[in-house]
C-alpha cells in the first residue's frame, strides 16, 4: 500500500515531559511512520493571503519519506499554498482516552514529474480503491472533466500525541 523505507537517519523522538507522564516513552519512527501510511484522512491547514487560517479534510498517500495529496488548482488550499507553502497535515482518532494522534509540519512542494505522478496514481488507488483512479498527463492528476496538482510534504517537524494511559507529546525534527 505504501512504500515505507527501513531507514537508519530514522529521527529519534523526544517527549516532552511538560505534556506527558513520567512513565511515557517515545514510540519509535518507523511505528509512526506506518500510523501515517495507513491513515485514511488527514486534516490540512494552510494560511490565506489575509493571515486566516484554512482546514480542510482529504485523503493522503506516503511514500518516500513524505505526505503527498492532491488538489484542484483553483480550491483555497492550491491558492493558498501558491502564496505560503507552509502546511500542516494531521492525523489520528476522535476520542480523548485512546489512540494516537500525529500531526505533520513541513513545505508543500509541486509534483509535476509525470513519471512520479504515475506511481503516485497507483499507491492512491491501492490504497482508497478505484474511485480515486487517476489518469496522469502534463503534471497533473486527471478524474472524470477535473485536474488536480499534486503536492508533496516532507516532514520538517513531526509531533505524536498519546492519549489514555500514558499521556504523552512527543517531537520528531528532520534535517
Amino acid at each position: 500500500m505504501s512504500d515505507v523505507p527501513d531507514t537508519p537517519a530514522a529521527p529519534e523522538g523526544r517527549v516532552d515531559p511538560r505534556y506527558s507522564d513520567p512513565q511515557a516513552g517515545a514510540p519509535p519512527w518507523r511505528e509512526v511512520e506506518r500510523l501515517i501510511a495507513e491513515a485514511e484522512l488527514f486534516w490540512i491547514s494552510t494560511v490565506r493571503p489575509d493571515g486566516r487560517p484554512h482546514v480542510t479534510p482529504l485523503p493522503a498517500v506516503w511514500s518516500s519519506g513524505a505526505l503527498h495529496f492532491c488538489t484542484g488548482p483553483e480550491e483555497r488550499k492550491a491558492r493558498n499554498l501558491a502564496e505560503n507553502p507552509h502546511v500542516v497535515l494531521t492525523t489520528g482518532v476522535n476520542s480523548w482516552a485512546e489512540g494516537y494522534d500525529v500531526t505533520v509540519e513541513g513545505r508543500a512542494e509541486r509534483v509535476t514529474d509525470d513519471a512520479r505522478l504515475r506511481g503516485l496514481a497507483a499507491l492512491w488507488e491501492e490504497k482508497y480503491g478505484d474511485f480515486w483512479r487517476f489518469e496522469v498527463r502534463e503534471g497533473h492528476f486527471h478524474h472524470g472533466p477535473g485536474r488536480a496538482v499534486v503536492f508533496s510534504v516532507a516532514p520538517h517537524t513531526v509531533f505524536g500525541f498519546g492519549k489514555g494511559e500514558p499521556f504523552s507529546q512527543t517531537r520528531w525534527r528532520f534535517a
